[in-house]
């Protein structure tokens, strides 16, 4: 049971940085509407600043992950401690979307949550085969509306800290 129930906590863990994701994605898209294409725009600001804001979505999870490990930070801890060691190196892997090379492709980011999000809809599809318990589904949509939360928290400072150095360089140009 004690695996078990860790391996739910980190389950939810995920579902809680990176499952809001997709939703904080569509939103933005939607209100950017076709005006994301225009260069040098407010919508295309905001389009640009979603994988910056997935990326630090992975770094608090990696922050997490490392407060949850101090300060034993051996291997044999690290594989004791992890009951599902693929999700979490594909929830520390969003760090990779703080290289230009992968954040100028938006779409990627999206797909890359998709994995996450999918955790949710398991538990769903679970619940309406009757295999899991209401109180699952309620500890979910609970974690899902935090997931919410912090992806719209790390969006909006990504965007503000994009706007803040855009206004430095231009003060800077014009000087």
């Amino acid at each position: 049971m004690g695996n078990d129930l860790l391996t739910y906590i980190q389950r939810l863990e995920l579902i809680a940085f990176f499952a809001g994701y997709p939703l904080i994605y569509a939103i933005v898209y939607t209100i950017a509407g076709s005006k994301y294409k225009v260069q040098n725009s407010f919508s295309c600001r905001m389009v640009k600043c979603l994988p910056f804001a997935y990326a630090l979505s992975g770094t608090l999870f990696l922050g997490l992950m490392l407060k949850d490990l101090y300060p034993d930070y051996s291997l044999n801890h690290i594989s004791d401690q992890f009951q599902a060691p693929y999700l979490i190196a594909w929830g520390i892997s969003s760090l990779l979307f703080w290289i230009p090379l992968f954040s100028k492709k938006t779409f990627l980011s999206l797909l890359h949550s998709f994995v996450f999000f999918f955790l949710l809809l398991k538990d769903l599809f679970m619940y309406m085969n009757t295999s899991i318990d209401k109180e699952v589904i309620q500890n979910d949509m609970k974690i899902y509306t935090t997931s919410l939360l912090v992806n719209a928290a790390t969006f909006l400072s990504m965007l503000l800290i994009h706007i803040g150095l855009n206004a430095i360089r231009g003060n800077k140009k014009s000087s």
